[in-house]
């Protein structure tokens, strides 16, 4: 199996297997770079350097960046590589209304592979649609970072030499992470279970909560105590997400004691910051007062005496410096295994080296294989941040999305996985082009379900319909 040629946009677009392989290549880059840079000895000479000589990488970054755009570039290098980067949006033509496509297909022209970081969700997958080289996603906006998901799930394994069965604390920003967004994913199909404690204010967005539980197979187990936050000792638990233990059978855990579960320890605490630039306004002050500080104090729990303290960085105040001489702190390691992680990527994407994939079974089938609903008309995502609905898009991108659920109709965006429930429905096989029968009805009705995946019409409101020649039916 070959990686070559392929992008990464999404943890989706990675098998287990895949991933594993750019972890073994990733120990031989590792190797190689011992004596460059601070990393781990390893022992051996992967003699990776001029593997990419003659190949060229774009480094976009329209938002700040300091490890992400400097490990790629670093990786590179290292590689025998060359690097062209833009680094301010204000500095290229898309500050003069050019659109993402354009943009994607010129810079294709010029570099052999594209690394993109953009504020807008789903913007690297329009680079990858239309670039005609590999692109790599380094964040797009609040939605997915896969490639600070890869040197997370690289730092755990080389820790733990395992993912599956071990408990996982997230902590803090989980609503507008979009590094947590990705780990989601990740460690649930590495059999891992994942522990949800969010800053109050910033739980993890529901699309994805439901797109975790209904495609990943495992339970999400929901904690309310009194004040509507279950408190375990000094850990404020928000739900469990525990994974299946066989193929598309739920891990039933109606007595889950937390008690219990936290006496046996937490293996690792992944810690984030505030996301201020993406906070909604009035957002900042709340939060800000409630925002927890993980420091020595609060890693004395009996839960943490052999917890990993994780961060992507960069962090505020919400990790005192304090930590970093503890040996249970990982964050400055998970940096600088960057470099060989991207070293690895690069390779298998451009085909230098070839993939040793095995692929085992798994617990779990994460389930892909949705209808899509592409009409291009009459609805469009709610997501403001969406690049399906920026002005400079809309003129040849299409509104596209997967039915995902019939009862509520509920539909994701193949751009940026919002995930929401249209209010209104009509079937193009129903009315048959006559004006009589041109009926819409509730998307909560009964219809749904009898009407053909080809034949649904979607409306955002009753006003669309009808300015579409369309009725209401008694069920409208």
């Amino acid at each position: 199996m070959t990686l070559a040629g392929r992008s990464l946009v999404t943890m989706d677009d990675l098998s287990n297997g895949e991933i594993e392989a750019i972890f073994s290549l990733a120990d031989e880059m590792a190797a190689a770079t011992d004596k460059q840079t601070r990393l781990p000895k390893s022992g051996g000479d992967g003699g990776q350097a001029g593997i990419c000589k003659g190949k060229i990488m774009a480094s976009l970054f329209f938002e700040p960046s300091t490890r992400t755009r400097l490990s790629f570039e670093a990786a590179m290098h290292r590689l025998g590589g060359n690097v062209i980067s833009v680094v301010d949006a204000k500095a290229t033509s898309l500050a003069k209304g050019e659109s993402i496509s354009d943009m994607a297909r010129i810079v294709g022209s010029y570099a052999d592979i594209i690394v993109i970081r953009h504020p807008w969700e789903g913007a690297a997958k329009v680079v990858a649609d239309y670039a005609g080289v590999p692109v790599i996603n380094a964040g797009d906006g609040g939605h997915q970072h896969p490639t600070q998901t890869l040197l997370d799930l690289y730092t755990i394994k080389r820790e733990r030499q395992t993912i599956k069965g071990l408990k996982i604390a997230l902590w803090g920003d989980l609503k507008y992470g979009r590094t947590i967004h990705s780990l989601i994913f990740a460690l649930a199909k590495f059999g891992a279970n994942i522990l949800f404690c969010p800053t109050p204010g910033l739980e993890v967005p529901q699309n994805i909560i439901k797109k975790l539980v209904a495609e990943y197979g495992g339970e999400l187990e929901v904690i309310r105590g009194s004040d509507g936050r279950k408190k375990t000792s000094s850990f404020p638990l928000d739900a469990i997400y525990i994974t299946p233990k066989s193929p598309h059978q739920l891990a039933m855990m109606p007595d889950l004691n937390l008690e219990v579960e936290l006496k046996a320890g937490v293996d690792a605490l992944y810690v984030t910051r505030p996301q201020k630039e993406r906070f909604a306004d009035g957002e900042a002050g709340q939060i800000e007062q409630n925002f927890p500080v993980v420091n020595k104090k609060f890693l004395k729990g009996e839960q943490f005496k052999k917890t990993l303290v994780m961060h992507p960085l960069p962090r505020v105040d919400e990790l005192a410096y304090e930590v970093d001489a503890d040996p249970r702190s990982m964050y400055f390691k998970q940096a600088a295994w960057g470099v060989p992680v991207r070293m690895a990527l690069l390779t298998l994407l451009l085909g230098a080296k070839e993939a040793e994939v095995r692929e085992e079974p798994s617990a779990f089938e994460p389930r892909t294989d949705y209808p899509v609903y592409n009409r291009g008309y009459a609805v469009t995502c709610p997501n403001p941040v969406c690049v399906s609905v920026q002005e400079t898009e809309t003129k040849y991108l299409k509104p596209e999305f997967k039915i995902v659920n019939l009862e509520p109709l509920t539909l994701r965006c193949v751009y940026c996985e919002h995930g929401f429930e249209p209010r209104y429905v009509a079937s193009a096989e129903w009315h048959e082009g006559r004006l009589d029968t041109r009926k819409y009805h509730g998307a909560d009705s009964h219809l749904v379900k009898k009407i053909k995946p080809e034949n649904l019409i979607i409306f955002d409101s009753a006003s669309q319909a009808e300015e579409r020649g369309f009725k209401p039916s008694h069920y409208a």
